[in-house]
């Protein structure tokens, strides 16, 4: 079977899949994705866009490499822009007749006598199973997609009053908390976006929390976009990783100094411009801490309405049991709830897989074993692209699916199992001991998203040029700084030149196909 006719099966029509889809598309493969949603955009789908939601990365810094975001839209755009403009990427592309909306997975098997991949999907509650065959199967489903909700002791009664409680995700209608007591549980941004969202509607509202952590301003001192600290090469330098490389090695050796006091400086910084320690909400622990998980954004007017009361906070705390019409705390304290919004974060599964399959997959915890987080261990022609939560989602999926390519035409070779195995373990591990286990079942590369990249893209030879990444190390990482790398994998595979039109758009001509 020549190129042309391989068939790729993709499940999920998110960030990963689109790109994934595209670039398989454009090196020959005919492709099929399968969306569960009525729409494509996966945590910007409609049916799980919570009121308030925007992104955590500015407009440059979040926008695929060879498809800019419209002018018009603001620097940190709204969930239903986003939405917007992946819609507008499949149009771009071609993708509307690949992608099958409103279609669960139920099942994925590998065929070892014929050579391939069986999918079972289904549209609708009652209707039948279609299968399709696919020679390569690559998952794209994200690390977000089955909210993880606790086991209140009391919820039956809670709701059987006429409680709700439901995920972030699940709340998609403001006029659901009109005049209700709202209590939100968590302090990472879809909480605290939510709970914002909700002040003036609700009754009340009230946010629960365990543990704080530190948020950082969109803008220090009101002033420098934090993507100048954060999202640079200097940024992730900072933070030391598995293996230390050039300037990276100095900051972590005998500039160790430096690299603290710039730090201690930034934690100042935060801590005085939201009044932390005046209103009782600081972390307690240093600013370094934040690459355990993921920068987590302040979200607008929150401490605004903390310090003047029309939001509440209870930090340090959590849910105990729920009564009708309240909530107990383990203060002992009780606080009115008609609705509990869960921002208690996500599974990490592949339910379309059965048993078998998945303890090759994942580890005794449930942690992803994939070799650079693409690929399983002695599983033929199975890919994940998007398994990593990571600063720059669309760019680490966009270089993904280039080194997928070369994976799939022989370009490159995998190592032996054993010495994949080894480099899962050794990744695993070091994930664990800096993340203090909250890695997401190991799919956690935050703050590290460059470093994924560039480990991608060295191994296929196709990394971007030295003066590029050396400017990176002070401004921002953005899309276009990656345009070429599509066009060039082509040249390579001596492919039919990409028309100038189809990866030149325009910010104008993006703006006006809407």
């Amino acid at each position: 079977m020549s190129v042309t006719t391989k068939r790729v099966g993709i499940i999920g029509a998110g960030i990963a899949g689109l790109c994934t889809a595209k670039t398989f598309k454009r090196f020959g493969y005919q492709v099929t994705v399968f969306e569960k949603e009525a729409d494509v955009g996966g945590v910007w789908s409609a049916s799980r866009r919570y009121p308030g939601l925007t992104t955590q990365n500015p407009r440059d810094t979040y926008e695929y490499s060879d498809f800019p975001m419209p002018s018009d839209y603001p620097e940190w755009p709204s969930g239903e822009q986003v939405q917007k403009y992946l819609k507008s990427y499949v149009e771009h592309f071609a993708l509307t007749s690949d992608i099958h909306l409103n279609t669960d997975v139920v099942s994925a098997d590998w065929d070892e006598a014929a050579g391939h991949w069986n999918v079972a999907t289904k549209q609708g509650q009652h209707a039948g199973h279609e299968v399709f065959s696919f020679d390569y199967l690559t998952v794209c489903n994200g690390i977000f997609s089955i909210p993880s909700i606790p086991e209140y002791p009391g919820a039956a009664r809670f709701i059987e009053a006429g409680g709700t409680v439901c995920h972030t995700s699940e709340f998609t209608q403001l006029e659901e908390a009109r005049g209700k007591n709202v209590l939100v549980v968590g302090y990472g941004k879809s909480s605290c976006d939510v709970a914002n969202a909700t002040v003036g509607i609700s009754a009340s509202t009230t946010v629960v929390a365990r543990h704080l952590i530190w948020k950082i301003p969109k803008k220090l001192k009101n002033i420098l976009n934090f993507k100048f600290l954060f999202l640079t090469r200097l940024g992730e330098g900072l933070f030391r990783y598995i293996r230390l490389q050039g300037f990276e090695k100095f900051l972590h050796g005998p500039g160790k100094p430096i690299r603290n006091a710039l730090l201690n400086s930034v934690e100042s910084v935060v801590a005085k411009q939201l009044r932390l320690r005046k209103i009782g909400l600081h972390p307690e622990k240093p600013l370094e801490t934040i690459a355990r998980s993921t920068v987590s954004l302040v979200t607008d007017g929150y401490y605004e309405n903390l310090i003047n009361g029309r939001l509440r906070m209870k930090a340090r705390v959590e849910i105990t049991e729920l009564l009708a019409g309240e909530a107990t705390l383990s203060t002992g304290e009780t606080v009115p709830a008609d609705i509990v919004i869960c921002g208690t974060g996500w599974h990490q599964r592949v339910p379309f897989f059965n048993d078998e399959l998945t303890s090759k997959l994942t580890d005794s915890q449930g942690n992803f074993r994939l070799y650079r987080t693409m690929v399983p261990v002695d599983v033929p022609r199975l890919m994940f692209n998007g398994y990593n939560s990571s600063f720059f989602s669309q760019l680490n999926a966009e270089v993904g699916a280039l080194w997928l390519i070369e994976l799939m035409t022989n370009h490159i070779t995998l190592p032996h199992p054993d010495v994949m195995n080894q480099s899962i373990d050794e990744r695993l591990a070091w994930t664990e001991a800096r993340t203090d286990g909250k890695h997401s079942k190991g799919t956690n590369i935050i703050p590290f998203s460059v470093h994924q990249m560039d480990e991608l893209l060295n191994e296929i030879d196709l990394n971007i040029g030295v003066l590029k990444r050396f400017t990176q190390w002070l401004m921002p990482v953005v899309g276009p700084d990656y345009k070429t790398l599509m066009t060039r994998l082509l040249a390579r595979h001596n492919a039919p030149d990409l028309a100038e039109e189809s990866f030149s758009v325009s910010r104008h001509a993006t703006k006006s196909s809407r």
